[in-house]
């Protein structure tokens, strides 16, 4: 039998890995060797994906779970019941059929978009979100908008986005219908440069036209996380509202909504049958929702199998510098070690002085004398802080004989938006994250938040440097794996007196105050906090 060919790979750069890559052939038939001890997963999650969907045109959709932990929470059989009632919707209402084609005709012509009963819409409500800003902002918008929808009984429509890079980042979730918002979408000269001084804004409707939905096409509601609190008032909507009789709702948001719904007691009953546990809607509601297309789902397959596959643990770790520019600072180096050493997630080195002592010889294949290994992966837009770390580890060994390898996939240096191959490296080191064991991120980071929460982890979370010094300490264990809203209302939905600000952390046991912004509310299970 022939022995696969080996290809040493040198790297350019200091940061660069330095790995034995076996030949294609060889990593398939590991892959596949792989599948086939592991052909016991779940690879429709506790039932709340569908089987049938085409696996070569989006290979993550069963994948994903071989390359995961077990599922760290299960889907109530509610949430799975609605899931299947929300895809029938989509199917029945989505572009390409007739009540859309009525709906948008509806639009386009200028007529009301009230409808008082089911026959008027045909049973049909839209809801068309625009997300906007980082990957990250807009991976939560979406997650958001779709619990929305579900909630609200919606077809949900997503924006593709300056440059269209939703298809190019994410398959179609939903069974033998499209989420993509045609590219005929009668408002498509308008809708995308509406804001909070629009008057079909909800804000607007509810403080100065006392809900009067007569005349307009739509409702538009401004979720951002600056959102003013009148447009806020959306998040405390009621059945006999006036929202719920509009066919056309059009949603922009860069944030975690769903914190906030949790506040609306027409919600309440519902979200407690679909979620249990209140931590695990970010979780549960991603792995159905977005699955990476086979483009970036091969970059996350390649480099985890080249880089993370072999070790004993993997570690990641999150950089985001949100103030201070694009430079690399010491201040945030300083932070970094100081969290992963005080939370023991990276051993320290040892320093000696005089000749250092011969290192170890090294194991025989097999033998158990092995050394413990972990692999670091870095994220960030400057390599600096990975070439930092590895140099560390290369110029002295780690204090308990572990073998630390670091890893950086891309180092961008600046963040760019709606362009398709930033975004595409943007999604597969989301991904990779997530495939972690344990992991560190950035305050205030939404990349950051997407990370963990996908992987169903419990992140490290860094506080946010002052005076760039590192803060001390330098980060806490988050209370849960959920992303932090940074828009949340701050007044009571039974009063809506969006003039008096209160702690609304203080008015349900799940909901809490986050970690990294005082003003952020982040869901919780009371029983683990």
């Amino acid at each position: 039998m022939a022995t696969p060919p080996l290809l040493f790979l040198l790297g350019g750069r200091l940061g660069a890995p330095v790995v034995w890559i076996r030949s294609t052939v060889a990593s398939v038939g590991a892959s596949q060797t792989v599948a086939a001890a592991e052909s016991k997963k779940d690879a429709l999650l506790g039932g709340l994906l569908l089987p049938g969907f085409d696996e070569q045109t989006c290979a993550s959709r069963y994948q994903s779970v071989y390359y995961r932990k077990n599922l760290t929470r299960q889907p109530s059989p509610y949430l799975i019941k609605r899931l299947r009632d929300q895809e029938a919707l989509q199917r029945r209402c989505g572009p390409g059929t007739e009540p859309y084609a009525r709906a948008s005709e509806r639009l386009r012509s200028g007529q009301t978009g009230a409808v008082d009963n089911d026959d008027d819409g045909g049973g049909c409500r839209y809801l068309v979100l625009i997300s906007y800003r980082g990957l990250g902002n807009r991976m939560l918008a979406i997650t958001s908008a779709f619990l929305y929808a579900l909630l609200t009984r919606r077809v949900l429509l997503v924006d593709r986005g300056y440059g269209n890079t939703l298809p190019d980042l994410f398959c179609e979730p939903f069974p033998g219908t499209t989420w993509a918002l045609p590219l005929d979408f009668p408002l498509d000269k308008e809708f995308r440069d509406l804001d909070e001084t629009a008057p079909e804004s909800y804000g607007n409707v509810a403080v100065n036209r006392s809900g009067s939905v007569s005349g307009m096409r739509f409702v538009y509601l401004h979720l951002d996380h600056a959102a003013s609190q009148a447009n806020r008032l959306v998040y405390c909507d009621d059945d006999e509202s006036f929202l719920r009789r509009m066919q056309w709702a059009i949603l922009r948001t860069d944030q975690y909504m769903v914190p906030g719904l949790f506040f609306n007691p027409t919600h309440q009953g519902e979200l407690d049958r679909l979620f249990p546990r209140k931590d695990s809607v970010f979780y549960l509601l991603s792995r159905y929702l977005l699955h990476p297309t086979n483009d970036v789902w091969g970059m996350v397959t390649r480099y985890y199998n080249a880089y993370l596959s072999g070790a004993d643990e993997r570690l990641g770790i999150q950089i985001r510098v949100l103030f201070g520019g694009d430079k690399p600072a010491q201040h945030v180096l300083d932070q970094i070690l100081a969290c992963t050493s005080r939370e023991r997630l990276l051993p320290g080195v040892v320093t000696t002085q005089g000749p250092a002592p011969a290192p170890p010889l090294p194991a025989a294949a097999g033998a158990r004398a092995r050394r413990r290994s972990k692999a670091v992966l870095v994220t960030g837009l400057s390599g600096w802080y990975h070439d930092s770390i590895r140099e560390m580890y290369w110029e002295s060994p780690a204090a308990d004989g572990e073998v630390v390898s670091l890893f950086q996939p891309s180092h961008e240096e600046h963040q760019l938006w709606y362009q398709n191959k930033h975004d595409m490296k943007a999604a597969a080191e989301i991904y990779l994250l997530s495939l972690t064991d344990n992991i560190v991120t950035s305050a205030w980071s939404t990349f950051g938040y997407v990370g963990y929460a996908l992987g169903g982890l419990r992140p490290y979370l860094m506080f946010l440097p002052e005076n760039q010094t590192a803060p001390d300490p330098p980060c806490t264990r988050a209370m849960s794996m959920e992303p932090c809203s940074h828009g949340a209302p701050s007044f009571e939905c039974t009063r809506k007196e969006i003039g008096t600000i209160i702690n609304t952390g203080l008015l349900l046991p799940h909901v809490r105050a986050c970690e990294d912004i005082s003003w952020g509310l982040k869901l919780t299970d009371p029983d683990e906090v």
